[in-house]
């Protein structure tokens, strides 16, 4: 088999799911138990894959229910090199800034290329003259359901208005592409989704 086939999407799920039935768990119900402002807990109750030795016996595990979000990487071309357009956000969780490529989650109905170009726009003002899908992860397949969805944002145009939802305080910077890669893992660049947006750009580039 060809090597560019092992990193196929489809033939990637082919192998998970056609090839590893003894690995695979079957989701019986699902209830919410705690609707939260951003996401929902859920209690999922699965059968183990051997039934046999598990006598069937359902075990209970607990999910966190949100909506996939969109992360886009912005490059402009400069005198200087190339150069990325992030974001300074507060994070509660770290309790620190943190410096991130622009993103955010999906609204009702949207496709992940308008989500990106959404939220691209309301946290710099700028639209993208070209926009392309760069992969998609499960930010945590373990206890989460969605998704996030990376794009690189190339040809920016606009007057740079933000517009930021209420609770948003948002600090925009231009930052040497290089800076970025080497910094990456280290603090302001703690964010580990920018992390995963940074190694598919590199396999872009």
């Amino acid at each position: 088999m060809a090597a560019a086939a092992i990193y196929d999407y489809q033939y990637f799920w082919y192998v998970i799911i056609m090839d590893k039935p003894h690995l695979k768990w079957t989701e019986e119900s699902r209830r919410n138990i705690l609707d939260c402002n951003i996401f929902n807990v859920l209690e999922s109750n699965c059968k183990p894959p051997d039934e046999q030795h598990s006598k069937n016996k359902l075990r209970t595990f607990t999910l966190i229910d949100t909506k996939d979000w969109a992360i886009v990487i912005p490059v402009i071309e400069s005198p200087q090199g190339k150069k990325f357009l992030m974001v300074w956000q507060w994070r509660f969780g770290s309790k620190s800034l943190s410096l991130e490529f622009p993103g955010g989650v999906f609204e009702h109905g949207e496709s992940p290329e308008e989500a990106a170009v959404r939220e691209l726009k309301e946290e710099t003002g700028l639209t993208p003259g070209k926009i392309i899908k760069l992969g998609e992860f499960s930010p945590n397949p373990a206890i989460m359901t969605n998704k996030a969805h990376f794009f690189l944002a190339n040809d920016l145009s606009g007057g740079g208005k933000q517009n930021l939802d209420e609770d948003e305080y948002v600090d925009i910077e231009l930052i040497d592409t290089e800076e970025v890669i080497q910094g990456m893992g280290k603090p302001p660049f703690i964010h580990a989704l920018m992390g995963t947006a940074l190694s598919l750009y590199n396999q872009k580039r």
